[in-house]
């Protein structure tokens, strides 16, 4: 695939102050790479703690849980995704990427959808049916022999072999052409409010993730793009924050979850009161008489 070239593109750096900002370079040759999300199973091979019998109690209860909210069905009658969830994770996959890149999030989107196929690529859209947009990480899974151990990284394998497909794949192809739309709408209101974002999250998140931003890049995407989407898109927050708690889940690790949780809820207070604030002085002001 052939790299695109300009004068000048928006891309990432690193600040002193807090984690990565948005700035102007000189583009180079930039190529979309795709973060895997953590292994769901990370461990350990025969010390039996859980059963497979609780095991498959979880995940009944799972599936009844997801069943029993009033979700989009994820395939439309195209047999593309059409479920807002996918569009997000499209949305945090290229601000990523870009990132990693210095990269513009818009100009890779837009060349991730205009890129050419391969001579005799084919994409197998039953792969859509087998993607879990919610299977999350978790604690370390022990099991009672060797093979059932072998049999749960053989489907953990297989999950992460049907992730990759999809995730790789051109986007006319996954995505209807609604969450194409509603993806670039995202992406352009999250460029455009990068930098007052950057001060909101400086404010918000803990002073760990302000000393690490190399290893915070998604989550303070999936930060940026939350707020983007409450204050510009005009998404309802508790949409918005519920979306985001599953992302952290889905591709982050360890706190980042309730972490981000508790940031887009102090995000939203303070937008509030600043809201208020700003009614009330207007009531206050008094227009001249002539």
């Amino acid at each position: 695939m052939e790299g695109i070239r300009s004068s000048s593109v928006l891309s990432c750096y690193y600040s002193a102050k807090t984690h990565f900002k948005l700035r102007r370079q000189p583009l180079e040759h930039c190529f979309l790479s795709l973060p895997p999300p953590p292994p769901r199973h990370p461990a350990s091979r025969p010390k039996v703690r859980i059963s497979l019998p609780s095991m498959a109690l979880q995940v009944q209860d799972q599936q009844s849980f997801h069943k029993s909210k009033e979700m989009l069905p994820k395939i439309d009658k195209s047999g593309r995704f059409c479920s807002p969830r996918a569009a997000r994770e499209l949305a945090l996959l290229i601000v990523y990427a870009s990132c990693l890149q210095g990269s513009d999030p818009i100009r890779l989107f837009e060349k991730r959808i205009n890129a050419a196929r391969e001579p005799g690529y084919e994409f197998d859209k039953a792969s859509l049916l087998q993607y879990n947009h919610m299977s999350f990480g978790g604690p370390p899974v022990t099991t009672h022999s060797v093979e059932e151990a072998d049999e749960l990284l053989r489907s953990d394998e297989q999950d992460s072999a049907i992730e990759a497909e999809v995730l790789s794949a051109p986007p006319k192809l996954v995505y209807s052409k609604l969450l194409l739309s509603f993806t670039r709408k995202l992406l352009v209101a999250t460029v455009d409010k990068w930098d007052n974002h950057v001060l909101a999250i400086d404010k918000v998140v803990p002073s760990n993730w302000k000393n690490e931003p190399a290893g915070r890049i998604l989550e303070l995407s999936i930060l940026h793009l939350a707020m983007s989407e409450i204050t510009v898109l005009g998404t309802r927050h508790p949409i918005v924050i519920n979306e985001a708690v599953d992302l952290a889940k889905r591709f982050c690790d360890g706190a980042a979850p309730r972490i981000i949780n508790g940031c887009l809820r102090t995000f939203v207070k303070d937008l509030a009161g600043t809201s208020t604030a700003q009614t009330s002085n207007s009531k206050l002001e008094v227009p001249l008489q002539v």
